[in-house]
């Protein structure tokens, strides 16, 4: 069985595809890391990277030892980080990233206590497939993403669901039929402008097919990339739009905007954190992801 420094060493070349990066982190020289390396392979008896002048690339092997070790040896290296500091503060430097409004409103107020105790973040807010290409290739180290991702060097974790609404202002919402509604909910929403995040409608039109079985017929007023400007947009009369209820909920509160439709089944979307394989790349991102785990849960739906 290969002895830990040789799998801390294996770890540390893994996430930094190169020998010199993995050196600096271990502490070590560039020969002596070398040398684990090819004592691990030999112990595994198949090679773990293909070497080119760019660093080092896993195998397969690789990925599956990585999988297999990465969070075990972070939580050992967080165990015994706390017993060395007593507990009391947190080092390190995290970098998450994530989509701007639920980095917003959840995910920073979350984090906020960890940095009063020395835990330094970066925050990098986004597109989910721009964050996920920067996450795999060692640019961010954590990234909170509403699409599952398929690139292979990346693991998620299923955090919380994202409920949504359809939502208009009052004045909007005293023109929908009820009887109609109930009937024909297409015909009955149709006369109702759209503020949409996008062009291509991902939020509104996900909601009309998987609700009414098929696209919005609906007009499309505003267009904006940011779903805080899509409820202001809302608010003050623009149109109909679908948000997550956490964004939508202080508006429900004050009778600034209305549910449009109620369904049987709420709609929800999964929410995923996602680190490179072998689990996260430090104990202080070992730290953020357990605690956005656990204050996760208290959260229910989003």
């Amino acid at each position: 069985m290969p002895d830990l420094d040789l799998l801390l060493t294996f770890l540390e070349i893994y996430r930094a595809g190169s020998l010199t990066e993995a050196a600096t982190r271990r502490g070590l020289t560039q020969p002596a890391v070398s040398g684990q390396l090819t004592r691990l392979e030999r112990q595994v008896g198949e090679a773990l990277f293909v070497r080119s002048r760019r660093g080092v690339s896993p195998t397969g092997r690789a990925d599956d030892l990585a999988r297999r070790i990465g969070t075990h040896l972070d939580q050992l290296r967080s165990a015994l980080d706390v017993l060395g500091d007593g507990g009391t503060a947190y080092g390190g430097t995290v970098r998450i990233a994530g989509p701007a409004e639920l980095m917003t409103a959840r995910i920073l107020p979350a984090l906020a206590p960890l940095t009063g105790r020395g835990l330094r973040l970066r925050i990098t807010l986004g597109l989910a497939g721009d964050l996920l290409a920067a996450l795999a290739d060692a640019r961010l180290d954590l990234v909170v993403s509403a699409v599952r991702p398929t690139l292979r060097n990346l693991v998620a974790t299923p955090f919380a669901d994202e409920e949504f609404v359809l939502v208009g202002p009052p004045i909007l919402a005293r023109t929908v039929d009820a009887g109609l509604l109930a009937g024909d909910p297409v015909k009955a929403l149709a006369h109702l402008p759209l503020v949409a995040y996008a062009e291509e409608l991902p939020i509104v039109r996900r909601y009309w097919r998987t609700e009414f079985g098929r696209r919005p017929p609906n007009g499309v007023a505003v267009v904006v990339p940011d779903l805080r400007a899509v409820l202001a947009a809302v608010v003050a009369g623009a149109g109909v739009s679908v948000l997550p209820r956490y964004l939508a909920e202080p508006a429900l509160a004050s009778g600034s905007v209305e549910v449009l439709h109620r369904p049987q089944v709420q709609p929800l979307n999964t929410l995923f954190l996602v680190t490179r394989a072998g689990g996260p790349a430090a104990p202080s991102v070992a730290l953020v992801h357990g605690h956005l785990m656990e204050r996760s849960r208290a959260w229910s739906s989003l």
